[in-house]
């Protein structure tokens, strides 16, 4: 067996948005190369009894967002029904991202899915059943979404944006 060369990166700041992890490769460009094949281990596993792949990544985007209409810093008492209240504005500008009652996305962010993404959540609704989504716990009264539908649930957690 022809031995092969590994490089690790380990990289831990995935749940502050990784601010630090385009500097650390930039550092170690000349050290990493140009690797034949990229793992990342942070996707879970359905078990553990196998190695599983990640077939899809979903990205995030990062917005700072400040609404400001009146020029100083008013009481709401003072101006309440005179200035427009901007928490309705942001509220306004975030549906046309994100429909707020039904948490559908606009078109522009969704993307087409590749020939082998049905076929691969019909395989995994049948393996995991309900546990798919119900290892999760939730509060009283909030309910999961498309649970009725696994094959769904899936495609929604892995290739549609939320």
């Amino acid at each position: 067996m022809p031995l092969c060369r590994t490089v690790l990166v380990l990289e831990t700041e995935e749940e502050s948005g990784s601010p630090n992890l385009i500097g650390l490769l930039t550092i170690a460009k000349d050290y990493i190369g140009n690797p034949d094949y990229l793992f990342c281990l942070d996707s879970g596993a359905f078990d553990y009894n196998q190695l599983w792949l990640t077939s899809s990544l979903r990205g995030i985007s990062l917005v700072d967002l400040t609404v400001s209409a009146g020029k100083g810093g008013y009481h709401s008492g003072e101006v309440g029904g005179i200035v427009p209240e901007t928490f309705r504005v942001v509220r306004n500008l975030l549906d046309r991202i994100d429909d707020s009652k039904t948490g559908k996305v606009i078109a522009e962010l969704h993307t087409e899915l590749p020939s082998y993404a049905r076929p691969e959540a019909e395989k995994i609704a049948g393996l995991s059943g309900d546990g798919m989504y119900k290892k999760y716990k939730m509060e009283a009264g909030v309910e999961y979404l498309s649970e009725d539908n696994l094959v769904e649930v899936y495609l929604n957690n892995t290739w549609r944006p939320n």
